[in-house]
């Protein structure tokens, strides 16, 4: 590339003297990275990121009257003066900040789509961006989405993790007790630094540290008779994850779920062995009590604190609950309505099951409510 001196600096501009340009004689160049550029644009712009313009400023030389933006300015004003150097001639800069485009509804996705993520979003989500099946607009599903995680122990570490990485936008976590230094062999969503603390605010600093865009509502209390339509009623959530390890509240929860036509994702744990079910009132679907219409006796049902857990079960089990619940907020696959998934941790071998509704189950034997 031949170079020669850059006669005076590039011209900065505002964001209307820009646009003024762009309609007439202007060609606009995105020096961000791709995957910024790719999760919303001015309209027209091409990417020739900052990180490899020196290779190929000899394309836009020739070009006329270039516009250069990105983000806030920095980037712009240097491929501007690379640019000036190479031999280009009329150079200018945008001078506000790219955000101020973006409130203003200018900016698109290649290909003409409303830009639906800011820069930090689209680089923090950009593995998801990636999958066709997900997306900018699937992204945005998931940023707007309300969860309600019951349980903030070893099924609800892995979920709660997951989901706040996936950037789903509203966390609920329901959960009355302490951290207690047994429970670290198998919760990760706490630390031996939070031992003694409610297990929602310790989950909650968790969380928030690993994104801060996620929006945590704690419910320091136990979900029972008493508490359970208060919780509900604090959002309109999309789906309950249950992380509970009795039958009471699994049943209350169920009747929630039925009753306000939100599905549920269940996983349940016993030593070395776990199951994993959707629950959703899709017509002929069957409901928690469908499989189990009355809980078995205390003696063979044990909690983990009673039979014990081995610590990398919940892991397993927990992820896939973060998964059935991704699939249900994107609307992608095939959860597992109808089908219980058992997992034999010794074996290493996964039993997929059928069931079906019964007909005179008196939690779901009804028609829903219709969702909000």
């Amino acid at each position: 590339m031949i170079r020669t001196p850059m006669t005076e600096p590039p011209s900065q501009l505002n964001l209307r003297a820009f646009l003024t340009l762009a309609a007439g004689p202007g060609r606009l160049v995105d020096v961000r990275e791709a995957h910024e550029w790719s999760a919303g644009t001015l309209d027209g712009a091409q990417n020739y990121p900052l990180s490899t313009l020196s290779s190929r400023a000899s394309e836009l030389t020739g070009w006329g009257t270039l516009l250069v933006f990105c983000e806030s300015g920095n980037r712009a004003q240097s491929a501007a003066e690379s640019l000036l150097r190479a031999g280009a001639e009329d150079v200018h800069v945008l001078a506000s900040p790219l955000a101020e485009a973006r409130r203003a509804g200018l900016l698109r996705r290649p290909g003409g789509d409303p830009a639906l993520l800011g820069p930090e979003e689209a680089h923090r989500y950009a593995r998801h961006l990636r999958l066709p099946e997900v997306g900018a607009k699937g992204q945005r599903r998931l940023l707007d989405a309300k969860v309600l995680v019951l349980g903030a122990g070893g099924l609800g570490s892995p979920v709660a993790l997951y989901l706040a990485a996936a950037g789903v936008g509203t966390l609920g976590i329901v959960d009355d007790d302490e951290v207690d230094l047994s429970n670290l062999q198998r919760q990760i969503l706490h630390s031996s630094e939070s031992e003694g603390q409610k297990k929602t605010f310790s989950a909650k600093a968790r969380i928030t540290a690993l994104n801060p865009g996620v929006h945590v509502i704690p419910f320091c209390e136990r979900f029972d008779a008493r508490s359970a339509e208060r919780i509900l009623d604090t959002e309109t959530w999309d789906v309950y994850v249950d992380g509970l390890d009795n039958f009471a509240t699994r049943y209350l929860l169920n009747e929630a779920s039925v009753r306000r036509n939100v599905p549920m994702v269940h996983a349940s744990l016993d030593r070395f062995e776990g199951r994993l079910i959707t629950f959703a009132r899709d017509e002929g679907a069957p409901c928690y009590r469908c499989l189990y219409p009355s809980p078995p006796p205390p003696a063979l049902a044990p909690n983990c604190a009673e039979a014990g857990v081995l610590g990398a079960l919940p892991g397993i089990l927990g992820s896939a609950q973060a998964l059935e619940t991704l699939k249900l907020l994107l609307d992608i696959g095939e959860p597992l309505r109808g089908r219980m998934a058992v997992f034999d941790g010794l074996h290493f071998e996964w039993s997929i099951f059928r069931f079906s509704k019964r007909a005179n189950c008196e939690s779901c034997s009804f028609p829903a409510l219709p969702k909000d």
